[in-house]
């Protein structure tokens, strides 16, 4: 059941409060009562599904190099904005415990197949449903494994290049979800997408301007840092 007239989704938690991806972050979103919380993921070297958004560690934590080449208990004893600790998929799922959707981005490579596992497994163990999941990427090639491996599991299309050509594949995957970057909405290509049976989501929504415009569009979803103003 949606909370809101348009559903707001927490944008890597509470991104505009609190560092991106940590549990406080989501923590801080959950309290201004979301329908979705939007998190990146990437398959650390111990194969664990890390929630991280950056591909190097430089930017948000005390440690440099690649996400994808530390083991899980490397990335444990890093510290994100100094204070905080990167968690796992599993350890967002357990906090979020089906308060509200979690959207998955897929973010680094070859996260489809361990992420498809862990939402089934959440599924069938622990009273989740197919409609408490979006997973999303920019990434293709990761959409389509995903689809591959389980047609069941709702899937959204990123962009910011093109509605038309993210409607264009996400045809290719039974997908009927599209993010589009809210610079390339417009009221025509907004309803252009909803008559053909596509929910938009739009992305990175934070100003009072272009939350009242996205409104107006008439958009499904906005994706924001500050999930509080939407």
């Amino acid at each position: 059941m949606l909370k809101h007239p348009v559903r707001v989704f927490g944008h890597r938690g509470a991104k505009g409060y609190l560092a991106e991806n940590t549990l406080e972050s989501i923590e801080k979103a959950l309290s201004f009562q979301v329908d979705g919380i939007e998190i990146d993921v990437h398959v650390c070297a111990t194969g664990e599904l890390v929630v991280f958004h950056d591909f190097t560690l430089d930017r948000m934590t005390n440690g440099v190099g690649e996400v994808g080449k530390h083991s899980l208990e490397e990335l444990k004893k890093l510290r994100v904005n100094g204070g905080f600790q990167i968690p796992t998929l599993e350890d967002v799922l357990k906090r979020i415990n089906k308060e509200c959707i979690i959207n998955i981005e897929l973010k680094g490579k070859n996260t489809a197949s361990r992420t498809s596992e862990i939402v089934e497994a959440y599924i069938r163990n622990h009273g989740w449903t197919y409609k408490d999941f979006i997973i999303s990427s920019f990434q293709q090639v990761e959409l389509e494994k995903t689809f591959q491996i389980n047609k069941n599991i709702p899937l959204a299309v990123l962009t910011k290049a093109s509605v038309a050509e993210a409607i264009t594949f996400a045809k290719t995957i039974k997908s009927k979800i599209i993010h589009p970057n809210f610079a390339l909405l417009s009221t025509d290509n907004v309803k252009f997408a909803q008559s053909q049976g596509y929910q938009i989501n739009a992305w990175t929504v934070n100003d009072a301007d272009t939350i009242s415009r996205m409104k107006t569009y008439g958009v499904d979803g906005i994706i924001s840092d500050v999930p509080d103003k939407i």
